[in-house]
């Protein structure tokens, strides 16, 4: 994989200004190290899909025929149904999927930015692609990666005029709850919200939106917040993973082409800004005794989900 959630950097890097390199708009954040979430964002999305695109045009001339490997992206991206059943809502929720993993996926099958992108970054903003750029761009994924945790609600709003971002461009909220109602329970972290259905819905989403690729889930898991003692009998991410592999299982039913699935993750590890007070590991690390590791619960399941043979 080329890259590892572009979405997460763009978002995060240069328009909250919550991740590295912090940078954001004066009126989103007064402590940004500098920005504009009205124009960095895409002109760094940018880059990274020529870096991507350019990575790939180098292995396939030098390397693919002696390794015959293949290779791909790992996008981040939530599945965003609408608030309500209005076609204005439909047509929000279809902008926020647009502004997010279409956003990274959409070049690489056509070489081109999504429509609704094209049509709502206004003034310039949105960065173009020469048509031998464009050409470089289009196939350059033996695969799609989905890195999927969570859904939301997207509700139709008034494109803005003033304070404009990357997240005010599709002219739609996203959030977490309607009517008060969570659309799924939450996990340690307040943005995870679980809802095993959208991990079917995005990847049935992707085959018949971009041709019927190649895909893996790169990332799919839950976390829970460390307390300072140690935590293993871990029944909801059990839970987790046996209602979302049933999800997965569903798709392939329908002729998804899916070729793997990689649990997030493997051990108790450094999460993004979150550091090590999030955990999302099968397996603890005390990280202030040697990292020693202890096994939890889910990982003695996940041993026998894969293996059932072996597991007597």
């Amino acid at each position: 994989m080329t890259l590892n959630e572009p979405l997460t950097v763009v978002q995060q890097g240069y328009v909250a200004g919550g991740m590295a390199p912090g940078r954001c708009s004066n009126f989103t954040n007064p402590s940004c190290t500098g920005g504009d979430g009205a124009t960095e964002p895409y002109i760094v999305g940018h880059n990274l899909l020529l870096a991507h695109g350019a990575a790939v045009k180098v292995y396939r001339e030098k390397y693919k025929a002696s390794q015959k490997g293949q290779v791909g992206i790992a996008l981040s991206t939530g599945w965003y149904l609408p608030y309500t059943e209005s076609a204005a809502d439909r047509l929000a929720a279809a902008r926020i999927m647009a502004f997010t993993f279409d956003y990274f996926l959409e070049p690489l099958v056509t070489g081109k930015y999504p429509v609704d992108m094209v049509n709502n970054v206004k003034g310039g903003r949105l960065p173009t692609f020469t048509a031998q750029q464009s050409k470089m761009l289009k196939g350059s994924s033996d695969f799609i990666g989905i890195n999927y945790y969570s859904s939301a609600y997207a509700k139709d709003v008034p494109c803005p005029t003033e304070y404009v971002t990357l997240f005010s461009d599709p002219c739609a909220s996203v959030t977490g709850e309607r009517e008060g109602v969570p659309i799924g329970p939450k996990a340690g972290s307040d943005w995870l919200l679980i809802y095993p259905k959208g991990i079917r819905d995005l990847i049935l989403y992707a085959k018949y939106k971009f041709k019927d690729p190649v895909i893996y889930i790169t990332e799919n898991g839950r976390d829970e917040i460390d307390t300072g003692k140690r935590f293993l009998k871990d029944g909801d991410r059990i839970d987790f993973y046996a209602r979302h592999l049933e999800m997965v299982k569903d798709a392939i039913s329908i002729g998804a082409n899916m070729k793997g699935f990689f649990a997030w993750s493997l051990l108790d590890n450094f999460e993004w800004a979150a550091g090590y007070t999030a955990r999302f590991g099968m397996v603890y690390v005390d990280f202030k005794d040697g990292c020693k590791r202890y096994p939890k619960k889910s990982a003695d399941w996940f041993k026998k989900f894969l293996n059932p043979k072996k597991s007597n």
